[in-house]
């Protein structure tokens, strides 16, 4: 019975240590199981607390500082917090041009006359600006920019005005600091455009180009310059808010100049007040071709629906004109002011119109040696041809004065000038084309022909065109009389 047995107790023992053997397999795995999911466990604890951190940290750092972001819109604008903004901008305007002296006839002329090529940059610029909340109403502004050169070397040259300021320095241009309301409008201090300059500018489709009206609008004098129509350092400011559709600004530019006649140049200044230096710093007769002392200037418009109106004045007190003064006594120091009124108006027919009369005077002491006291005016015409081209003619007189200076430049034949009434009259006729590929990109053509008088000698260019075209031969010699024209192919591009 035993023998019988021992199989069947073997075959039992036999599955008992199987069964054994096959738990304590299961056992192991399952241990090794449960020791994987504490090792996930524990990693997904340490990622939720670094997490936890970051935004801990995140959370502390928007309650200590504010958070900066993307404005939405085309513009380069970031917010700062949730009061203010700071913007970046910019302008670039290069162009390609074909211009004329009007000088290659004429008698003693030397050097290259005629026609010349050039690549200019036309008041191309950059800046930065921006605002901070300071209560409901009031907010504290900033702005400054400088001109950009594209297609030149900064430093002083053959640019217009005349002078040693380096006009790509930063805050070159208007630049300033002040205080600004919805209700009771801004006062800032820095340097600007005066209100006499902004308040016609809307008004001129061929700014910067060879075109400009300020060939002769706000010139005296028909100088590579526009004193009336110009950007004055060291001044205050005003700016109202629109009421009914009025606006008014007003400005203040202290002189600044202990010399009492203005020759020197004004305190913390590197150039003469209103340009034209011709020497270094404080040079004995360095000032004598327009700088001035203090000056005023305001401007008054309306704009309601398609219609905008404007009268303008402005004042520079004790204008150093000596360097015109040959008869001594004849020019000499004198008060200068000029004014005028502008209207503008779109026709449903997509024509825009432009009409500005201008007097500028000078309190001359000599009538027959005043060359700055005349008229002046521009009549312009832009014509949408389609929502994204345009055509556009100007028109600029500028009327004979009372007199001229001994010192004016001969004419054409050569004669020397002689004081009194002379044909010292000019006109400015400008025709162009512009594209629109975009609100930030154009491309443009404009031809314009200066035709002066037999004793005017006005430039093209002064108010902005890199490369302005003047009365001068290649060795420098001026001449009154020439008749200045041109072609100019540009594009321009806005940030």
């Amino acid at each position: 019975m035993i023998f019988r047995k021992t199989p069947i107790a073997i075959a039992c023992l036999a599955a008992l240590v199987l069964t054994n053997s096959a738990y304590a397999q299961q056992s192991s795995s399952v241990d090794a199981k449960i020791e994987a999911l504490q090792k996930q466990i524990e990693a997904l604890k340490a990622e939720i607390g670094t997490k936890a951190d970051v935004n801990q940290v995140a959370a502390q750092n928007a309650s200590s500082g504010p958070m900066i972001s993307m404005k939405p819109g085309d513009d380069l604008t970031f917010r700062i917090g949730d009061k203010a903004e700071v913007q970046i901008y910019g302008h670039a305007d290069v162009s390609y041009d074909e211009v004329s002296n009007g000088l290659g006839h004429a008698v003693g002329a030397t050097g290259k006359n005629g026609y010349q090529s050039d690549i200019s940059s036309n008041l191309s610029f950059f800046g930065i600006r921006g605002d901070r909340l300071i209560n409901d109403d009031l907010k504290g502004v900033f702005q400054f920019e400088t001109e950009v050169f594209y297609s030149a070397t900064p430093g002083a040259s053959d640019q217009a005005p005349d002078g040693t300021a380096q006009k790509t320095g930063l805050g070159s241009r208007n630049s300033y600091v002040g205080l600004q309301s919805a209700r009771f409008g801004a006062v800032k201090l820095g340097k600007t455009d005066t209100p006499y300059k902004s308040a016609t500018g809307r008004m001129d489709p061929f700014a910067s180009s060879i075109g400009d009206y300020n060939s002769i609008m706000g010139n005296t004098g028909g100088d590579n310059r526009a004193e009336f129509d110009a950007r004055l350092a060291h001044s205050i400011w005003y700016e109202s808010p629109k009421m009914n559709g009025f606006a008014f600004n007003a400005l203040l530019s202290p002189g600044q100049n202990r010399s009492t006649d203005d020759l020197q140049y004004a305190a913390g200044e590197p150039d003469c007040t209103g340009g034209n230096s011709l020497g270094p710093q404080n040079p004995p007769n360095g000032c004598g071709d327009g700088s001035f002392g203090t000056a005023y200037s305001t401007s008054l418009s309306y704009s309601a629906g398609p219609l905008y109106a404007v009268a303008a004045y402005e004042l520079h007190k004790d204008v150093n004109r000596s360097g015109d003064d040959n008869a001594p006594g004849s020019v000499g120091i004198a008060d200068e002011q000029a004014f005028k009124i502008g209207v503008q108006y779109k026709f449903v027919t997509n024509t825009i119109a432009n009409l500005i009369f201008e007097r500028m005077k000078r309190d001359a002491i000599t009538s027959a040696e005043d060359e700055r006291t005349r008229n002046g005016s521009w009549f312009a015409l832009t014509q949408k041809l389609t929502p994204n081209d345009e055509l556009n003619f100007g028109w600029a007189h500028a009327y004979a004065t009372s007199g001229q200076p001994i010192g004016t430049p001969p004419n054409l034949n050569g004669q020397a000038a002689t004081t009194g009434s002379s044909d010292n009259s000019a006109n400015l006729y400008s025709i162009g084309f512009k594209h629109h590929f975009d609100k930030k990109s154009t491309v443009y053509v404009v031809a314009s022909d200066l035709k002066n008088g037999e004793w005017a000698h006005y430039a093209m260019g002064p108010g902005g065109h890199g490369v302005p075209t003047r009365n001068k031969d290649g060795d420098g010699n001026t001449f009154s009389g020439a008749n200045v024209k041109g072609i100019s192919v540009g594009v321009t591009y806005d940030f």
